[in-house]
């Protein structure tokens, strides 16, 4: 089978390239770092059986120019990018793996409701701006708050793990039922009404489907505890960004964390220049451990992936 990978990353990896040349000693490897347009990932993967790519969006008229190819794997946490209908239209099997970065992206979110809840964004950027000097104001301990996840997949149910020594209270928002889990982690099941209400810090763990796209309204923002900090490491589009940017300079909400965002690259989003606002450039899976499970995943997916079924997880 002849591979191209997309996904400029393996070359971080060298052991990892290696291995992947043993099991597809022609696999052809990209050296720069930029996205492929639609035109580059078909002059790059023409003649190719299979493409273990990252997260390119696709148009009907890529597959079309590409005839042989039979297999895509994703190195992807998430599939947003893919239609299944499409793959099903011209023949195309794929491979994914959910869960693969749940770790990293779990602790960044611990790490964020703490930076948030202590307001360490302000902080630094008096100390950058030399204005070290008198009473600067307060945060505020994690401990005793309440924080409410929303979505509680494979993520979600790290974060829960990962909160059981800060002493909070966990309420959790998911369609599933969890009771032994929740029970076995002294965590709650409430509806979005009340945890939009009860939590102190909101963190969001939802996958980005027709149901979740544009779910934080100006509306569910209003409905969220007055003085909260709002956590997305999820995906772009599911909240409201200028809803959200009102909120924060109202003082309805205290603060938010996002790592990710409706349009990206984020540079000029009026919302990372706010105060309150923590934002980063979307690195919810940049650790070398994470990489490493991805990569590893979209390797040896090439001869697992299967006929995706639209309707059905992960898919809407």
């Amino acid at each position: 089978m002849k591979v191209a990978v997309t996904i400029p990353y393996f070359d971080f990896f060298p052991e990892l390239k290696k291995e992947l040349q043993g099991i597809y000693p022609d696999a052809k490897f990209r050296n720069d770092r930029y996205r492929l347009s639609e035109d580059e990932f078909v002059e790059y993967v023409r003649g190719h059986d299979a493409a273990i790519i990252g997260i390119e969006n696709f148009s009907d008229r890529v597959f079309a120019a590409l005839p042989e190819l039979k297999v895509i794997s994703l190195c992807s946490a998430g599939v947003d990018h893919v239609d299944p209908a499409l793959l099903n239209k011209y023949g195309i099997k794929m491979w994914w793996a959910a869960g693969v970065n749940k770790v990293s992206v779990a602790e960044l979110s611990i790490a964020s409701m703490i930076f948030a809840i202590r307001r360490v964004h302000y902080f630094a950027s008096i100390l950058h701006r030399g204005e070290w000097k008198g009473p600067v104001g307060f945060g505020n301990d994690l401990r005793g708050k309440t924080v409410g996840i929303h979505g509680c997949g494979h993520i979600g149910k790290e974060v829960v793990k990962l909160l059981q020594p800060f002493g909070v209270n966990i309420i959790v928002c998911d369609r599933a039922p969890m009771d032994d889990f929740l029970k076995q982690h002294n965590a709650e099941a409430v509806s979005a009404e009340e945890l939009w209400a009860r939590s102190d810090v909101l963190t969001i763990h939802l996958s980005k489907n027709s149901s979740t796209i544009g779910m934080y309204t100006a509306d569910v923002l209003d409905k969220m505890k007055p003085g909260a900090f709002l956590i997305n490491l999820a995906r772009g589009y599911i909240v409201d960004e200028q809803a959200l940017g009102q909120r924060l300079e109202s003082g309805h909400l205290a603060g938010a964390v996002f790592d990710v965002f409706a349009v990206e690259p984020a540079n000029g989003n009026p919302l990372i220049d706010m105060p309150n606002m923590f934002a980063f450039p979307h690195i919810g899976a940049t650790t070398r451990e994470a990489w490493e499970n991805m990569l590893r995943s979209g390797m040896y997916g090439v001869e697992k992936a299967y006929d995706p079924k639209p309707g059905v997880y992960p898919f809407d």
